[in-house]
């Protein structure tokens, strides 16, 4: 990882606290100490010193294997927004509160949830809500995403 270049392992970890973004710590890092750093380099410490993940898996809101090129699309972004307000320790900006407010008023508006189809390129639709779908999404049939870590 570079240990040598964390000057201050306090610093850091007050970040993590305050939900800084890798890009934000790369660019303060820079900033402050004339470091070049990688989202790698951060991520890598946060597993070392056992830090709490950024991201919250939510295998009800995403039950799906997302493809890379369909990863950081709207609706699944929206979707990972939801997963983190309702965590326990829920982390999310006012912006990102009011856009997800938004975001779901649209969705109940126009009646429509979120579906996922892997084998085509746009990856992400927005269908009428059926009968069993959840409050967001249409489910698949059987669930291809990760299983939530205990």
């Amino acid at each position: 990882m570079g240990a040598k270049k964390i000057r201050d392992e306090d610093e850091v970890k007050q970040w993590f606290r305050q939900g800084k973004t890798y890009d934000w710590m790369i660019e303060e890092y820079k900033r402050k100490y004339n470091e070049t750093t990688t989202r790698a380099m951060w991520s890598t410490f946060r597993s070392r010193k056992k830090l709490p993940r950024r991201n919250v898996r939510d295998a009800e809101l995403i039950p799906w294997k997302v493809k890379e090129e369909h990863r950081y699309e709207y609706p699944v972004m929206m979707l990972r927004a939801e997963a983190r307000r309702l965590a326990p320790d829920a982390n999310l900006t006012k912006a990102d509160e009011k856009r997800l407010a938004s975001w779901k008023a649209e969705l109940k508006e126009l009646g429509v949830v979120v579906h996922y189809d892997p084998e085509t390129t746009e990856g992400w639709f927005y269908v009428p809500r059926s009968e069993g779908d959840h409050e967001l999404i249409h489910p698949p049939k059987k669930a291809t995403g990760r299983k939530p870590r205990d």
